[in-house]
């Protein structure tokens, strides 16, 4: 029979287990992590609440700047193509085409296929915007942009991207533009933002692709026929443009 007194007594204090040995693998792993951690998303700490205001920061400066920019279209592709490349040749046209049509050009401001968009509007006489990240290489800016945001944070910069552009094309790429390319097609599909046109440059590379898409996906419902339809495959800069006029009103 319990005594008495036990219901009144203070409830025991949490668990909190021992700290690991400092010779111990989870040691070095915790202090790795928290005292010279390199990666901005894992730097936590007790002034972590103050990142917000760069954060604000960030994002005024580039609504602020973007603001008047026109009607724009979003070029993505790999910042590894050389110039002499059809890809960057047909980047370059592209933006030509598009700029000479009325439509500001967006790029991430870098090299490769960033350069060749870039240097296409530019030489258009369009408005040509480079959004440019700070990375530990390959992301230098280039020299087309006559509108330069530098980011520091990624994720508002695809923010920009997604907020000021009525269309996307987009060229061959690694994991930056398929990330550029399923994120915007996933907040298409859930309805987070509203539909725009995107067009994928060059049959021969995603074709591959899309053949997966249909076998693996479709087939086990993990997509519809719909979510298909949300991009379009092309291999013509002409073709793009003709598009983009045909489902937008300037």
């Amino acid at each position: 029979m319990p005594n008495d007194n036990s219901q009144g007594a203070a409830p025991p204090p949490p668990f909190s287990p021992p700290p690991p040995p400092p010779d111990s693998p989870v040691y070095r792993m915790l202090k790795r992590h928290t005292l010279s951690d390199p990666y901005p998303v894992n730097s936590l700490g007790p002034g972590e609440s103050w990142r917000m205001f760069s954060i604000l920061s960030e994002f005024v400066r580039a609504f602020t700047a973007m603001s008047e920019a026109g009607p724009c279209v979003s070029m993505f592709g790999s910042a590894r193509t050389a110039p002499g490349d059809p890809e960057y040749q047909m980047a370059e046209k592209t933006a030509y085409l598009l700029a000479k049509n009325g439509f500001g050009v967006v790029s991430g401001g870098g090299g490769g296929i960033m350069e060749a968009a870039n240097k296409g509007a530019a030489e258009a006489g369009g408005v040509s915007i480079g959004l440019n990240i700070e990375l530990p290489h390959e992301q230098n800016p280039n020299p087309y942009s006559n509108i330069k945001m530098n980011f520091h944070y990624f994720f508002i910069r695809k923010v920009v991207f997604v907020k000021y552009s009525q269309a996307y094309v987009v060229l061959p790429g690694g994991f930056g533009t398929m990330d550029e390319l399923f994120e915007a097609l996933t907040l298409i599909q859930t309805r987070r933002i509203r539909s725009f046109p995107a067009y994928l440059m060059g049959s021969y590379y995603w074709n591959g692709l899309l053949d997966w898409m249909r076998r693996s996906m479709l087939d086990k419902e993990y997509i519809v026929q719909e979510d298909l339809e949300k991009f379009l495959v092309v291999d013509e800069p002409e073709e793009v443009v003709k598009n983009i006029k045909r489902t937008l009103v300037l």
